[in-house]
């Protein structure tokens, strides 16, 4: 087989697994949704949002590097994040702990033991990959959806030869056996090799709340329930089969420790997170219609859980986990309780009684979040038209300043003027004098700025400016002074 054949027979095994895929979840021809998610990818790099790691250098796989624009969208998406989960509530306090820490937390919570997957080689083109993602795929494949994360390392090896499940890559059926990997990246702490120390990226960004637990009871004195909130990087040695950005070595997230009594319902709890989290991802432009729960499987459960459920998306390449909701009863702060020997205890402050609380965690992958409002928002009009319909509390910039020509340096001016005035006001505003008025309109719809304001003559003789829509392109005539109220 010559080579030519060699890269279309690899094309077109991956067609067929993620044609049959889609056609599952998602009424819609997998013509469309490779179009969608490779429009996506493209105007991701073209326009500044998301570009490959280390591209000059041929690039690492499964890193990413968010551009000028991605970077605002992650902001604003944490951001808000915070407001609704942590300042706008009286019982929730926020911490930023170090991405370094003891490689005992890590031993204690039993990450360096059971933070793993599972992995298989292709004996025939030494391709690596999960398991159970490949065995996920071709099961979802012939119309089943099963989950066989967590099973043991036999019945996996059963089900792929069983199956005569393939390779993507060169299409053959010759697995090794099923075996674990570590998720944890480790690293070495000291400026001499041999007197070194182990230590180790982290994993969840949950174990720097748990081990500041006391602190935070000694300092701001919370009474139950009460909630430890931060966000930051994570860092997992993972197998990925691409999809963009979804799944990466490092990657952001936002989460919290919602900590309360024992003999109080974790139910209860648990629903009124659930609820607060579609009601975020709701307020952000997600439709409804593109998001499921579902119940973990026991095996796939993590240890450290009695009950978790993921609220999945419907991105391009299928519906996929976008939060995360687990009730971890008391299981950290007892085992760090032990292994640390601190007394990590609530004390009832009414009747002095001491004991651990309970946890229900949120967890949010705000990467996933971005990628997730980036799906939601990529549109085409019927004209061919192109723009992204981004909530304007998450859109890079909030509104787009035009003078109507560049060679008139009275519109230029003014147009200046109203750029620094909105500049001071706090508002997000980009400038743009290059080429016609209709292209620039249309680079800004495709970056999702939802307004844009062109100063033109009447501008100049009575303060006016036109202030066009993003979604509809209406354009209506208002006084320079009420644009903040309008955008």
């Amino acid at each position: 087989m010559s080579q030519t054949e060699e890269v279309k027979k690899v094309k077109q095994i991956q067609q067929d697994q993620t044609a049959q895929k889609s056609q599952k979840v998602q009424p819609v021809s997998q013509k469309n949704q490779e179009s969608k998610q490779q429009k996506l990818i493209s105007l991701c790099k073209r326009r500044g949002f998301v570009f490959p790691g280390s591209e000059i250098y041929g690039g690492l796989a499964n890193t990413y590097d968010f551009g000028p624009l991605g970077v605002e969208m992650l902001r604003n998406i944490v951001d808000s994040w915070w407001k609704f989960f942590v300042t706008g509530r009286e019982n929730m306090f926020g911490l930023d702990t170090s991405i370094l820490m003891s490689p005992k937390v890590w031993e204690a919570s039993g990450h360096t033991q059971r933070f793993a997957d599972v992995m298989i080689d292709c004996k025939e083109c030494k391709f690596r990959t999960r398991a159970d993602h490949v065995i996920e795929d071709y099961l979802e494949s012939v119309g089943k959806s099963d989950k066989v994360e967590g099973l043991p390392l036999e019945e996996l090896d059963k089900i792929l030869t069983t199956n005569k499940i393939k390779c993507l890559k060169c299409g053959k059926s010759n697995w090794t056996p099923a075996r674990k990997f570590n998720q944890l990246f480790e690293t070495s702490i000291g400026i001499i090799t041999e007197s070194s120390s182990l230590a180790y990226l982290r994993g969840e960004i949950a174990q720097g709340m748990f081990v500041n637990f006391k602190n935070v009871l000694d300092t701001v004195r919370p009474r139950l329930p009460f909630g430890i909130a931060q966000a930051g990087k994570a860092f997992r040695n993972e197998i990925t089969l691409g999809n963009f950005f979804f799944r990466t070595l490092e990657f952001n997230l936002a989460e919290f420790e919602y900590f309360f009594d024992p003999k109080t319902s974790w139910k209860e709890h648990f629903e009124f997170w659930r609820t607060e989290m579609e009601n975020w991802i709701y307020s952000l432009g997600v439709d409804k219609s593109h998001l499921r729960w579902r119940v973990h499987t026991e095996a796939e459960r993590a240890h450290y859980s009695t009950h978790t459920e993921d609220l999945d998306y419907d991105f391009a390449f299928g519906f996929e986990e976008l939060f995360g909701l687990a009730y971890r009863t008391d299981f950290d702060l007892r085992i760090h309780t032990v292994k640390s020997g601190v007394d990590l205890r609530y004390i009832d402050p009414q009747t002095q009684e001491k004991f651990i609380p309970h946890v229900v965690e949120p967890t949010f992958g705000i990467n996933r979040v971005l990628l997730c409002l980036l799906t939601e928002a990529y549109t085409e009009d019927a004209d061919g038209r192109v723009y992204l319909k981004l909530d304007k509390k998450i859109a890079p910039y909030q509104v787009a300043v035009f003078p109507l020509v560049a060679n008139k340096p009275e519109l230029m001016a003014k147009a200046r003027e109203i750029y620094g005035d909105l500049l001071r006001q706090g508002i997000r505003v980009a400038w743009d004098d290059r080429g016609n008025i209709g292209k620039r309109y249309l680079s800004q719809d495709e970056i999702g700025t939802p307004a844009c304001l062109t100063v033109d003559y009447q501008t100049l003789e009575d303060g006016t400016v036109t202030l066009r829509d993003r979604d509809t392109k209406e354009q209506i005539r208002v006084g320079s002074s009420d644009v903040i109220a309008k955008v």
